[in-house]
């Protein structure tokens, strides 16, 4: 019964898909359209995964860099939303992204609100249901075609991938994105960065885990998952990270599962929660998440800004990580090195500091952060021991 369903469903996906067309007359071309597609609620970023695989969507004729329509069944309407296979928009705003190693394609809002929320895609059905099941069988999605290429400058000059073969790259460390963070007024070696040491869907968790074994890591600051999604890494059959099997059976794994909305009560509570418990643990520490990149480099700024580090040291450390995984420096590509910085971490100091006429190359950013983390709970005692064991 279950295959016969799943089989159903694929059915009807392809069926809209080929229905969703818009069959015009001889003269005119076809408008790219994928009709009543069933969604699925993603809940880690948060936002909208339309059922239809990145392929099969291209293959109606979309491209990346085109300007689209998205129309749900509840009434919510996207109009002149980029198609892209990165998250190249700024903060808060809207995209359709067809992301390597997605199993669909997503709406989202960029670093921003659950679109699945605010679509209103809920409905009435019970809050629990839809964290369990992360499904509404009742609601799909409409993309069509507005514009060719609109946003092909954009898409062109971002689209930026990178490999998961070890022998790319020059080191262990440069693979699995691992360093210190000594900086500004920091203890050294106290405060590491890295990928995941568990999650192995870019063959880098084995190599991280031997790094911070080697390291004398005793306490983890996993942004990207909680239990439920660490459980299922050390059951997978490609689990290879006893170091931090040890670590996470001692309690030392402390699991913040946060999404990419750093504007929201939420991302700030849970990093001033994650920091309070750091602060009752011994060091050395990793912070990761999966790629130890935009969920890593948020909560690393805001440590190197409250050690007090030079805005160009912060910039060094936060664009390391496109040296490592992409050979993007200021050198080798400057251009998309600019964007980049712009549109990632200055952005990322720009929230925290919350004034446009501060000049964030040159402020001292530390107060700044200080009343981001007593504003997102921490308390004046818990933000005093954390920087005594981070900090000379």
């Amino acid at each position: 019964m279950k295959k016969l369903f799943v089989v159903s469903l694929s059915v009807l996906i392809v069926m809209g898909m080929l229905a969703g067309c818009k069959k015009n007359t001889p003269d005119e071309p076809e408008v790219p359209t994928v009709k009543d597609i069933p969604v699925q609620h993603e809940l880690e970023f948060g936002g909208v995964y339309i059922t239809v695989t990145i392929d099969d969507f291209n293959a109606q004729g979309f491209a990346y860099g085109d300007s689209v329509k998205i129309e749900f069944s509840n009434g919510y309407t996207m109009v002149d939303i980029p198609y892209y296979n990165g998250y190249y928009v700024d903060a808060g705003e809207p995209l359709l992204i067809a992301y390597p190693g997605y199993d669909y394609i997503k709406a989202a809002i960029n670093y921003g609100a659950d679109l699945w929320e605010q679509a209103g895609l809920l409905g009435r059905a019970p809050a629990k249901l839809w964290a369990t099941a992360g499904l509404d069988e009742h609601s799909t999605a409409t993309v069509t075609l507005l514009e060719k290429g609109k946003y092909l400058d954009i898409q062109e000059a971002r689209d930026i991938h990178y490999k998961d073969d070890r022998s790319e790259f020059p080191s262990d460390e440069a693979f699995a994105n691992f360093r210190p963070m000594n900086l500004g007024n920091m203890k050294d070696n106290t405060v590491y960065r890295s990928a995941s040491p568990c999650d192995n869907q870019h063959n880098r968790a084995p190599y991280v885990n031997d790094l911070i074994e080697r390291a004398g890591v005793n306490c983890i600051l996993n942004l990207a998952d909680n239990d439920v999604k660490i459980g299922r890494y050390i059951s997978a059959d490609d689990f290879n990270s006893p170091y931090f099997l040890t670590l996470y059976n001692e309690g030392k794994v402390i699991p913040l599962a946060l999404n990419m909305n750093y504007f929201s009560e939420e991302f700030k509570s849970k990093i001033a929660r994650g920091f309070a418990a750091m602060a009752e643990m011994d060091g050395p520490y990793l912070v990761h998440c999966t790629e130890g990149k935009d969920r890593t480099g948020f909560v690393c700024m805001l440590i190197e800004a409250l050690a007090g580090t030079s805005y160009q040291d912060m910039v060094d450390d936060y664009m390391l990580t496109y040296d490592n995984y992409y050979k993007i420096t200021e050198q080798s590509d400057k251009a998309k090195y600019d964007v980049i910085l712009d549109k990632n971490l200055v952005s990322m100091i720009r929230s925290v500091v919350n004034d446009d006429s501060v000049d964030i190359t040159k402020a001292d950013l530390v107060p700044y952060v200080e009343k981001f983390l007593l504003d997102a709970g921490m308390t004046e005692q818990q933000l005093e021991a954390f920087k005594a064991k981070i900090l000379k």
